[in-house]
């Protein structure tokens, strides 16, 4: 964890009970080329492939985990993160997804692909409760299905490359005009229209 907070601390962000001090959410991305992402064999790839050069500038980022153990926390985080992402032109996010019901829906299915169980919605929504949780956060287009892309026993290795438009990033060059404080007074915007 120090090593991914050292790479990029302005990625790195958590979310702490103010009682305890425990650790609720936190999430780490890192720069990336949308390209590079896309054509990644394995979460690993994406989380070890070179970022852009510091003189290459880019607008994706790669979110390299995102642990939560409340729903809350997790809303404290992209309420923090949505407004400093704007103002540091980040347009695009991608990250890859275990399918964990992928196991016992293939086992259900003979013979169906894992690609089937991706695209199967139920009231508009992903069947998958993780590409559901992903989707809701905003996260709505699958950029790929990989085989053996993380370990993962429910999902059989799989895992599925998502991704998602920070919300009011077309605006990006007026976003990076503004004081931060005034793009945190709209986080409850940016949740609205996300």
């Amino acid at each position: 964890m120090g090593a991914r907070i050292s790479r990029h601390p302005q990625l790195a962000i958590g979310a702490f009970c103010p009682r305890t001090g425990r650790a609720l959410a936190s999430l780490f991305a890192k720069p990336a080329h949308a390209e590079a992402i896309k054509r990644a064999g394995s979460w690993q790839e994406c989380v070890n492939g070179s970022g852009p050069a510091k003189r290459e500038p880019t607008s994706a980022l790669f979110g390299i985990s995102l642990s939560s153990t409340s729903a809350e926390a997790a809303k404290a985080i992209f309420g923090f993160f949505w407004p400093h992402a704007l103002k540091n032109g980040w347009r695009e996010m991608y990250l890859g997804s275990p399918v964990p019901g992928l196991r016992d829906w293939v086992r259900d299915n003979p013979g169906r692909h894992a690609e089937d169980y991706v695209f199967t919605y139920r009231k508009g929504q992903p069947r998958d409760p993780q590409l559901r949780y992903y989707f809701q956060k905003g996260f709505r287009k699958v950029i790929a299905v990989r085989r053996d892309y993380f370990p993962h026993a429910a999902s059989l290795n799989y895992g599925v490359i998502l991704g998602g438009k920070i919300p009011l990033s077309a605006l990006s060059p007026l976003w990076r005009l503004l004081p931060l404080s005034w793009l945190q007074g709209m986080k409850k915007w940016l949740f609205v229209l996300h």
